[in-house]
C-alpha cells in the first residue's frame, strides 16, 4: 500500500509490490529513489532506479511502476512544466535523459535542493528551478549558443540586491527593476557574475551577519538584522560558506 505526502508539484510515496500501472505526465518527472529498487518499463526497456541516481522521465512518455525486490522502494518525485525548463533555457531543445535515470552529480545536486522542500523564498526557488534546466541540458548534450547576455540589466539587479539583502526579495521585482524577465536575468546574471541571482543575495547577507556577529550580538538578533528567516537559516548558510557555524567562527577570529 502506498503511503504519500503531498506537496503542490512532488511526492513522497512507499510501495511494496506493483506501484502503478501504464500512465503518463505532460510534466517533467524527476526525483530520487531513496530506499529499495525502482523498477519500471520506459521506452521499451525495463529500467531499474537505485539510491544514488536520479530518475529524468521526459513528458508524455508512458512507463509503470513497481518494487525491484520484495523490501519495496520508497521515493520522491517532482513534476515540473516542460514550459518553465523551455523558459530557464531560452529556446533550446528540451533535455532528454537517456533510459530514465542519471548519475550526473549537477542533476543530482538541483534535483536535491528542489526536493528537500526547504528554499523558503521565492528567489531561491526560481535558482533552484533555473540550476536544474541548465543541469539537465549539459546532462542530455542539449546544443548551446553564446548567450552574449544584457550586461546593463545584470548591473541593475546586482544593485538592487546590494541594497535590498535584509529582506525578501521577489523576481517580480527584479523583473520591474531591470525590465528583463526572469529567466533571461538568470542566465545574464551568472554569465557577468559568475553565479545566480540568490547566492549573490546570500552572500551579502553573510557579509553583513559576519559583521554583526564580531560586535557580540546574539546570532538571533544577526539572523534578524541581516535578512535571514531565522537563526538555523543563517547557521546553515555560513556554515556551508564558510566551513563552521558562526559561533565558531567568532570565537576563532576573536582570539587572532
Amino acid at each position: 500500500m502506498p503511503n504519500h505526502r503531498r506537496a503542490s508539484n512532488w511526492i513522497e510515496a512507499f510501495f511494496g509490490g506493483k506501484a502503478y500501472g501504464w500512465h503518463r505526465h505532460d510534466t517533467y518527472a524527476i526525483g530520487r529513489t531513496m530506499t529499495g529498487v525502482q523498477s519500471f518499463n520506459y521506452r521499451r526497456e525495463l529500467r531499474h532506479s537505485l539510491p544514488g541516481q536520479t530518475m529524468v522521465l521526459h513528458p508524455d512518455e508512458a512507463h509503470d511502476g513497481h518494487a525491484g525486490t520484495g523490501d519495496g522502494f520508497r521515493y520522491r518525485m517532482l513534476y515540473v512544466e516542460p514550459a518553465m525548463i523551455q523558459a530557464a533555457l531560452g529556446g533550446r531543445a528540451l533535455p532528454f535523459i537517456a533510459g530514465g535515470t542519471t548519475m550526473d552529480a549537477r542533476v543530482s545536486a538541483a534535483t536535491e535542493a528542489l526536493l528537500a522542500q526547504t528554499l523558503r523564498e521565492p528567489l531561491a526557488q526560481n535558482d533552484a528551478l533555473a540550476e536544474l534546466a541548465f543541469a539537465l541540458a549539459q546532462a542530455a548534450g542539449v546544443t548551446t549558443s553564446r548567450d552574449t547576455g544584457d550586461y546593463a540589466s545584470a548591473v541593475l539587479a546586482k544593485d538592487f540586491l546590494h541594497a535590498h539583502c535584509d529582506r525578501i526579495v521577489t523576481m517580480e521585482e527584479l523583473e520591474r527593476a531591470t525590465g528583463r524577465d526572469r529567466y533571461s536575468l538568470s542566465r545574464d546574471f551568472r554569465l557577468f557574475f559568475g553565479t545566480s541571482p540568490y547566492r549573490y543575495l546570500t552572500m551579502r547577507r553573510l557579509d553583513v551577519a559576519r559583521r554583526l556577529v564580531l560586535t557580540g550580538a546574539s546570532l538571533a538578533d544577526v539572523a534578524a538584522s541581516a535578512g535571514f528567516a531565522d537563526q538555523s537559516h543563517m547557521t546553515r548558510q555560513f556554515t556551508r560558506t564558510f566551513g563552521m557555524p558562526p559561533a565558531r567562527w567568532r570565537a576563532c577570529v576573536s582570539t587572532r
